[in-house]
């Protein structure tokens, strides 16, 4: 549905003005970001982030009536994955009209093998994606809420290292975490160890 001169997925009322806009985007915030900003400075906005916790990829022969071979992906996705898009817009929390659904899916990635286009896949491209089921939700409507992705036994000050360890995750992807709660200011810097920035969480400015 056109609003504001762009193109909307879902508008949630009965009044545009008053109206709940429901943008939902599997990859690439940054491409999504002006839009965003856009829409919000007159409506409220949930952006719907979905992220496959199984994945079942489903192979076609290209004229349609070779064998489908079908295997589950190794690559399990969790809710702290979001963090490798929410780097593109972490300042977006602060706006009290934006907030993030995040959904963890069991999907299916139907692939055609295609020579002429499908070079990087060795001749696979991706036909469509089909959801299965939704397996869990989390919304994050303030800054505060990323906050619930630090574990409560996690002592003050830690470092990206520690929220690691911690969460068991790459200490990449906490790095981004740490990042985008930092930008979003629900975590600030407080010192260092070392070479190392600590962090404590910050509830309110």
């Amino acid at each position: 549905m056109p609003v504001d001169g762009f193109y909307v997925d879902i508008v949630r009322g009965d009044c545009i003005t008053k109206s709940l806009l429901i943008e939902i985007q599997t990859r690439n915030f940054s491409a999504i970001k002006r839009k965003l900003e856009k829409l919000l400075s007159s409506h409220p906005v949930r952006l719907v982030y979905p992220i496959a916790r199984e994945k079942w990829i489903v192979k076609l022969a290209d004229n349609g009536d070779g064998p489908i071979i079908r295997r589950k992906s190794p690559k399990r996705g969790a809710f702290e994955d979001a963090f490798l898009e929410l780097v593109r817009l972490p300042e977006l929390l602060r706006n009290p009209g934006f907030s993030i659904e995040l959904l963890l899916i069991e999907e299916e990635e139907v692939r055609r093998y295609d020579g002429a286009r499908g070079w990087r896949r060795r001749g696979w491209v991706t036909e469509e994606r089909r959801l299965l089921q939704v397996v869990d939700q989390r919304t994050l409507s303030t800054p505060a809420d990323m906050l619930a992705f630090i574990p409560d036994t996690l002592a003050e000050p830690f470092t990206v290292s520690e929220l690691a360890a911690a969460t068991a995750r790459p200490a990449w992807l906490a790095g981004k975490m740490a990042y985008c709660m930092r930008k979003a200011g629900c975590l600030t810097p407080v010192g260092k160890r070392g070479n190392a920035i600590l962090y404590a969480r910050r509830l309110s400015d």
